[in-house]
């Protein structure tokens, strides 16, 4: 069979010639010993094996290539078929003696590609001259890569440095998963199935995505197929979605050396997030300016907590990056932005913020606390969505009454300035709680947010009673609560709808609020899950094999939750009981 080019068609044949290698074994040896020492990590480590098995049974490396552009060998010959090596052809003549009326000819062939970028880390701050640019640059920290050019671009690397510079490139590789496409193949321009960032920052149309993946392939024949295909995952195109929202999509998915599966649906979740982190900022904004911050303030336990829990974020934070866990650093930002300060902590200011009894102390300390929190959170989030924090923060620094400039020339917030308030974190821990339960029982009986209830909580302990005392305005703000009673332990219940929390009964009253029926379906329903999941807790604990083998922390815990059920059970049981005087 005669071989032929994709594109031109012409006859591909087999053409022996002369080809320059290095001996690489002596290159190989100190760039092992540089991992295997320490001196450079790879992260994951797991990396390190890939790295050593290719090094430790290397072969001499080919570095002519027959391609019209590179760097061409550094290799004379004359007619007699000498061969000459050197820098430049002066060089050449005057090394060897060969006068000026000798013609000499250039090799053809370039150097490999790997060859020349292997010089990269050095070659590109001036070297061979020690310039000040190589001396405050060289080595580098960090090399960011994917797995598949450990043995071509990285170890190059590291063997060509160590011979020319007698330092190692960089002292850390991170790894990097591949992004592949939504089915976990990889992209390729042959399968037509590459998505361009650009097109995902700035949108483009259907018709414009098909031109791109159709141009100029290497088989027209698949040009169809693609078209087809592109047609039915991007019927309307791609909509912007902007910087941030790419960054962070990538950042949120980059766990340690694994691939990325490349889902539109992620992207647009992210976009949601900085849609919501803008419309959090311009609430502050909105309720706290420079003029209303100075003076005394009065610290609620809301402003305690989300105090407390950025500094756990900046904690996360700088460890996961640390770690080069970038995916758990996103993980962090998202939770703490989307759940802890827009959802709750904003919803916590408004009983401070619109209350009239509320004092000018109070009123000063939740909105310096909005506004501060939000400024240090905008400093941890920059990394993964530069462009909108930094819009953000000149408005919120502003604010604040501090130099705006710009937040890349912001310190990264440190943890230990943030201590935690276990106090605080408690009672909102609580609250939370509370108050979720609510809005369940509120859903499962179809009442609106807007219906003021009355509340009723029974059993509990001393803690319960205590932390409802710290947080009962904030409870009644947020549950829509117009009544909330304390039952006593022996005082029946009303036909209600309940949930536990905890050993403290959050129980809503049934009367004027819930068809019977529909009430006690719902809790036949709940009760034949409880009564399945008691079944199989029940069935470890007859099994004698189990009692005897299992660790008495692992039997202890199946006791407590046999416990737990059999309480829950019991409430689900009276509350049935009690449908029958509706």
């Amino acid at each position: 069979t005669v071989p032929r080019g994709d594109r031109s068609d012409a006859v591909l044949e087999p053409w022996l010639t002369d080809q320059w290698f290095v001996k690489i074994a002596p290159l190989a040896e100190p760039a092992v010993e540089a991992v295997r020492s320490g001196t450079i990590e790879f992260v994951p480590r797991q990396y390190e094996n890939m790295y050593f098995a290719w090094m430790r049974d290397i072969k001499d490396w080919c570095i002519s290539r027959q391609q019209w552009w590179g760097h061409r060998i550094p290799a004379w010959y004359d007619d007699a078929g000498n061969v000459y090596v050197g820098r430049t052809e002066a060089e050449v003549r005057r090394k060897n003696g060969v006068p000026s009326s000798t013609p000499l000819r250039q090799d053809d062939d370039v150097l490999d590609t790997w060859f020349s970028s292997a010089l990269w880390t050095f070659g590109t701050l001036g070297w061979p001259q020690r310039t000040p640019e190589l001396r405050q640059f060289h080595p580098t920290d960090v090399l960011v890569t994917a797995y598949d050019i450990i043995f071509f671009w990285v170890a190059r690397m590291i063997m060509m440095t160590l011979r020319f510079t007698g330092e190692v490139p960089f002292r850390k590789v991170y790894i990097h998963g591949m992004v592949r496409d939504a089915q976990g193949a990889k992209m390729s321009k042959t399968k037509g199935n590459g998505l361009d960032p650009l097109d995902l920052i700035d949108g483009i149309s259907t018709e414009g995505l098909l031109a791109k993946r159709t141009a100029n392939m290497t088989q027209p024949q698949m040009a169809a197929d693609i078209a087809e295909r592109t047609r039915r995952e991007f019927p309307k195109g791609i909509q912007p979605y902007g910087t941030d929202a790419l960054r962070f999509t990538f950042c949120a998915m980059a766990s340690q050396g694994r691939d990325l599966a490349f889902d539109l649906n992620r992207i647009e979740g992210y976009r949601n997030f900085c849609n919501k982190l803008w419309n959090a900022t311009k609430f502050a904004l909105l309720h706290a300016d420079r003029a209303s911050l100075e003076g005394k303030t009065d610290d609620s336990i809301a402003d305690r907590w989300i105090r407390s829990r950025l500094g756990r974020l900046a904690g996360t934070a700088e460890e996961a990056i640390g770690q080069y866990r970038f995916d758990r650093y996103a993980g962090a930002v998202y939770e703490f932005a989307w759940h802890e300060y827009c959802d709750w902590y904003l919803e916590l200011t408004k009983p401070v913020l619109f209350a009239e009894s509320t004092s000018a102390a109070q009123l000063r300390a939740v909105r310096r606390t909005l506004l501060s929190v939000l400024e240090t959170l905008l400093r941890i989030a920059h990394p993964i969505v530069p462009f909108i924090t930094e819009t953000l923060w000149r408005r919120v620094a502003g604010a604040l009454g501090e130099e705006a400039g710009s937040i890349m020339r912001q310190p990264f917030p440190n943890a230990d300035e943030l201590p935690p308030d276990a106090e605080a974190e408690a009672a909102i821990d609580w609250l939370k709680q509370v108050v979720t339960a609510v809005r369940n029982l509120r859903g499962e009986m179809n009442l609106s947010p807007a219906t003021n209830i009355e509340l009723l909580l029974q059993g509990g302990s001393g803690r319960d009673r205590q932390l409802l005392a710290e947080t009962e305005h904030l409870l009644r703000r947020l549950a829509k609560v117009a009544e909330l009673r304390w039952l006593g332990d022996d005082e029946p219940l009303p036909p209600a709808a309940m949930q536990v929390v905890g050993e403290l009964k959050v129980v809503v009253p049934l009367a004027g609020h819930i068809d019977v029926e529909s009430e006690r379906e719902r809790l036949n329903r709940e009760l034949g899950k409880l009564d399945r999941d008691l079944g199989r807790v029940q069935a470890k604990l007859d099994n004698g094999s189990f009692i005897a083998k299992a660790p008495k922390e692992v039997v202890a815990k199946e006791r407590q939750k046999r416990t737990a059920l059999d309480g829950r059970a019991a409430a689900l049981r009276l509350q049935l009981e009690r449908l029958g005087a509706l």
